[in-house]
This record gives C-alpha cells, structure tokens and sequence, in this order.
C-alpha cells in the first residue's frame, strides 16, 4: 500500500455567495452613515458622508456599489430607532452586501452588546464590517477582540456625555431656569428667552377645570362639559380626556411654581425614563412665573384629588371612597362605627321631601351593625355649623390667641435645631476623615485593603447621618407647614366675618371633618351631638410632648351667654374652660342648638316609634392629626 499523500488547496481572496453557491468577482459594498443631532452642521456632515461613500464605493473596481445608508438626527444608542440601519441588516440577511463601510464604531452603535450581536450575525452570513477610523475588519481573526475593546471605549463616552450633559441641566434646574418644557393648556413657550406666559384664552378652560374640581365635579365630568362648551385643548381641538384634566390638577405651573426633575433617564443606553419617586434630585422653584390660579384654588383643588386617590386608608385595611358631590360628602363620620355619612332623601308623601345623612354601614349592613345612629337632616348640620362658626368668631379673641400659641409652643422645639448642628459636625469630621484616608493611600501609607474597609465604615456612617438629617429636616418643614395652618385659621377667625347662611366654601377651607353622635365614657348615647373639627394641620405625635394648656385666666363666668354656650372642662379647670383629649382633637367650645324634627326609634323588629327630637348638642374642636372617630366597642368589627 503506498503512502497516502494530501494536497492543500488554497483559500482563494474571492466572497463567495452561499446561497447560490458561486464565486464573487466584485464585493456588493454598500456604507452606512448617521448624524445624532437635527442641527444645520450635523445635516451638513450626515449630506457630506453621503458624497464621500458614494464615490469611494463607486471609484473602486473590485467594488459594486449597492447604496447609501443613512439615519439622519437619529440617537446611536439603540438601533430600534434607525430604520435604514435595520433595513441594512434585513439586506445583508438576504445575502444582498458582501461588505459594510463605516466610518467609525460610535456610527455603527454606541452599545457593546447591540455592536458584537449584529457585527457575528453579519459573521456568519459571511458580511464583513469595515471601520474606517480604527482600521478594523470583522472577519479577520484580531477584528472582534478589537471590536470588542473598542466600543466598550465607545460606550463608555456615551455614558461620559450622558453625566456630563445631566450635571449641566442639575446646574441650570438650581438656578431656576426651566428645562425640558413640553408645552401645557394656558400658556405660551419663548424658545429665546425659555420663559413662558399666560395664554389667556386657553386660561379659561384652566381656571374652569380648577373651580369645577372644587365644586366637586370629576375628572370624566369636567372633560364632557368642556367639550360641549367648546374649549380647545393644546392641539386646538374641542377633545379632552379625564387623565388629561387630572394632570393640569396636580401641574404645580399653575399656582406659579415649578418643579423639575419629575423623571429621570435610568441610563443613556436604554434611555428608558421613569416618574422621579426620590431616586434622582428634584428642583422646586416658588414664583417663578405668572399663576393662572390662585394658590389657595390650587391647594383646595388637590387636597380634594389626594382624598379621592385614597390616601386616607381605614384600620381594617380597605380605603374609604371620597366624593365631593355635596357639601357634606366624605365629611361626616359615624361616632359610632367611624364609617361615612350618605346622603338620603326621605317622600312621606308627595308634596313632603326631607334630605337626611345616616351612617353606611347601617344603610348598607342594617341597623344591628350600627344600632347607636340616627338620620340627621341636611338643614341642621347646615345651621349647626353656622351658630358654631359664628360663635368661634364672636367668642373672647384673648381665649382663641392664648389656645393658639400654647399649640406653637408646642411646636417649637428648640432640641431639633440642636440635633441638626450636632449632626452637620459628624458628617463634617467624616468627611475630613475619609479624604485624609485618600491622601493616605496615595502615599501609600496604608495598603488598598485596610483603606477599602475604613471607607466602607465611614460611607456606612454618613449614609446613616443623611438619613437623621433628611428625616430632621422634614420634620422642621412640617412644623413650619403646621404654622403657616394655624396662623390661616386664626386669620379667618380673626375677621369675625359673621355667617348669615350656610356657605360651602367657607365650611370645606376650614372643616376637617365632622363626627355624628357620641357614646360617652358613662356609656351615656347621644346619636344628635355633632362634633365640628376645624383643620390646623397639627400631627398626633406633637400633642403629646406639649405641656396642658389651661383656660382658666381665658374665660369669665360673667359671660352672658353661658347659659347657651359653655366650654369643656375637667374637675381641675374652670367650667367654662376646654380640655385636651386623647382623641385627636382638642375641644374648645360646647353648646346646645334648639331644634324641632322628627326620628324613629325601634321598639321591636317591626315596630317603631316617632320621636320629638328639640335639641342638639355642637361642639367646636380643633384637629390634632389623629382623625380616629371611631368607638373602641366596633374596633373588632
């Protein structure tokens, strides 16, 4: 047997086409050109690419030229958005390039990832990518190592660009200078000055929105309505959704403010945005432009929306529905059950009709649920509010003021102001402590593992000093926020601006809520005794450090009108004197309002009887943030 011999046949320098099996005399080349930005120099460049590659292309005898393709203003990070980039793989794919010419790796993509997965793809179609500047050829066997350093490096500098370019819109934001306005219902946009004005036509369908909000009307309400009176949104069209009316609620622009920063970009590759829950810093600015509302409209407006998006849950986990449809919804609380008062009309007969507010739960669940509750009429809760109202205002101004500061002194804790002087010392000394340790390691005092662990120790230190700081910081704002409600009402009050009917938005600015009927400590019932809570803004949590306030030098027994109106007092104060309580408010006043209607009491389980009810007690309190109406007796339930 003789030996066996091999013979190399050599690779020829000819492209083959695969799909038609047959050797290629010239290379289809085609090129791919973009400009990231619209301006007039990048469009310049983008129409200049083009020359260049058509005649490179076409001048080259072994080349076939196949065409240009080009993204004009298109970004590089992710090649979702380039269509002629997509429709260049799509050919390649089907075998219709043989080589792609591109100028640079940041052309090609500015992801490593989205770079190596389409340069194999192309691989193994045998379609080689050549880039001009860095010199590389894919199907070479050095070309992907290169490749792959390369646009790492290009990567790199988007993310470089992207810091560099968010730290010149954190400066401008600080400075107060608008960034990234989009345009917005009622006002006007000044690209030159990057300043905006109030559109006074569209400012109409604005303050509509806000007054209508307030009113009570809805989201999906108010859009109808302003379709059907023909206001025009930003496009000019007659169209308006209920999202798009709950926006301009919550849009801080038009009570004057600006707040930037409302989203972030998660990382310049991706580019995917998300609302700013505290994950980036945001840029508030008070007064920075003209209002199309007055702040008080504004405040009114969301406190409304935030009730209706239910921030106030209930103990038993489920979140009680807000509705402003009338004057007394979501206001009255069962003092029985803590649930809400709803709204009823009671037709004995046909010329007879009576508007009464009972407790849900015993309309919903019957009486055996809430067996304390009774119907109240609409018109006493209305009268009611306006002898309390009136009362508060006539009442001795020494009494109001003396009450008032003694809740301030409650507030101002001079140990909070300590504590953040003491804490901005730490945080100074730890961070004195952590450069001197990077003065050290570049002297090579210490060794790179001895450095890493202090500096872990002292990062793990100030993260937990900013938080105390943060957390200090809050609670000075809220004390501040608390004073600026309490010296409201004390302005109301101070106006002595005599109610002569019942007047809705006097009784919504200053009533936090109102709680219907009482189960005394004695377990005495009262189902008619309506408990009046005026808003001031203070939380729970303060009460308690704050020292008893006594009414005794406020008050005077010579009042004429004790007989009618009387203060709560304790066996230690004076009769005519409030009390503090444990519920969450602070009683200040009491009185007895002279009434004739008519109620029902269950005598048997078919059986009721008409009563003559001819009083009703009121008492005038002050919230202290708790909110907690209900009795301890249905907590279980």
């Amino acid at each position: 047997m003789t030996n066996p011999t091999v013979q190399v046949r050599k690779a020829t320098k000819q492209t083959v086409n695969r799909r038609k099996g047959v050797h290629l005399n010239t290379l289809r080349v085609a090129a791919y050109a973009r400009v990231s930005t619209d301006s007039e120099e990048q469009l310049e460049s983008y129409q200049s690419q083009v020359k260049y590659y058509t005649e490179l292309i076409s001048n080259n005898p072994e080349w076939q030229f196949v065409g240009v393709y080009a993204d004009e203003a298109i970004t590089g990070t992710q090649t979702t958005k380039r269509e002629d980039f997509n429709r260049m793989v799509n050919d390649c794919m089907n075998g219709d390039i043989d080589l792609i010419i591109v100028k640079s790796i940041s052309r090609f993509a500015r992801n490593t990832v989205d770079t190596l997965q389409y340069v194999r793809a192309l691989k193994e179609k045998s379609v080689a990518v050549m880039f001009e500047e860095e010199n590389i050829n894919t199907l070479t066997m050095d070309g992907e190592l290169l490749l792959t350093i390369l646009s790492s490096v290009a990567q790199q500098e988007v993310q470089n660009i992207s810091e560099h370019v968010k730290l010149g819109l954190s400066m401008k934001m600080q400075r107060g200078e608008m960034v990234g306005f989009n345009g917005c219902l009622g006002y006007d946009y000044n690209k030159e000055d990057k300043t905006i004005t109030v559109n006074e036509k569209e400012a109409e369908a604005v303050r509509y929105i806000f007054n209508r909000y307030v009113e009570g009307a809805g989201g999906k309400v108010i859009a109808r309505e302003l379709k059907n009176l023909g206001y025009k949104n930003k496009r000019g069209e007659s169209s308006f959704s209920e999202h798009g009316v709950i926006g301009i609620i919550k849009n801080e622009k038009y009570k004057g403010d600006l707040l930037m920063g409302k989203t972030f970009t998660v990382d310049p590759i991706t580019k995917r945005r998300l609302d700013n829950m505290g994950e980036a810093d945001q840029y508030y600015t008070e007064n920075h432009h003209e209002a199309i509302v007055s702040r008080e409209l504004w405040d009114k407006a969301n406190e409304i929306l935030n009730k209706r998006k239910g921030s106030h849950s209930r103990s038993n986990g489920k979140r009680d529905k807000y509705s402003r449809q009338y004057s007394f919804s979501c206001l009255l609380k069962c003092g029985f059950c803590g649930g809400n008062l709803t709204r009823r009309t009671w037709n004995s007969r046909t010329d007879y009709k009576k508007t009464i507010w009972q407790c849900v739960t015993a309309t919903k669940h019957g009486k055996k649920e809430c067996p304390y509750c009774k119907g109240v009429p609409e018109a006493l809760i209305e009268e009611a509010f306006v002898r309390a109202y009136n009362a508060l205002c006539t009442y001795d101004g020494e009494f109001i003021d003396g009450f008032l500061e003694h809740v301030r002194a409650g507030l101002q804790n001079n140990d909070t102001d300590r504590e953040l002087k003491k804490l901005n010392k730490k945080i100074t000394r730890l961070k004195e402590r952590k450069s001197s340790l990077v003065d050290m390691r570049l002297d090579d005092k210490i060794d790179e593992e001895i450095y890493q662990i202090k500096v872990t120790e002292i990062n793990e230190k100030m993260d937990g000093l900013l938080l105390q700081k943060q957390s200090l910081k809050d609670k000075m704002q809220d004390q501040q926020d608390i004073n600026k409600r309490l010296t409201e009402f004390q302005n109301i009050i101070s106006k002595h601006e005599i109610l002569q009917k019942f007047d809705r938005h006097v009784f919504e600015s200053i009533i936090d809520r109102v709680i219907v009927g009482e189960k005394a400590e004695n377990g005495e019932i009262n189902p008619y005794k309506l408990k009046f809570i005026f808003k001031t803004g203070y939380e729970k949590d303060e009460v308690a450090s704050s020292q008893p306030f006594s009414f005794a030098n406020s008050c005077s027994n010579g009042n004429n009108d004790c007989d009618i109106i009387s203060l709560q007092g304790d066996n230690d104060t004076c009769g005519d004197c409030g009390r503090t309580t444990q519920k969450g408010y602070v009683e200040i006043l009491e009185f007895t309002h002279f009434v004739e209607f008519f109620s029902f009491n269950r005598i048997a389980e078919n059986h009721k009887e008409k009563e003559l009810v001819r009083k009703v007690t009121v008492v005038v309190a002050l919230d202290l943030g708790c909110g907690n109406t209900k009795n301890s007796e249905y907590e279980s339930k």
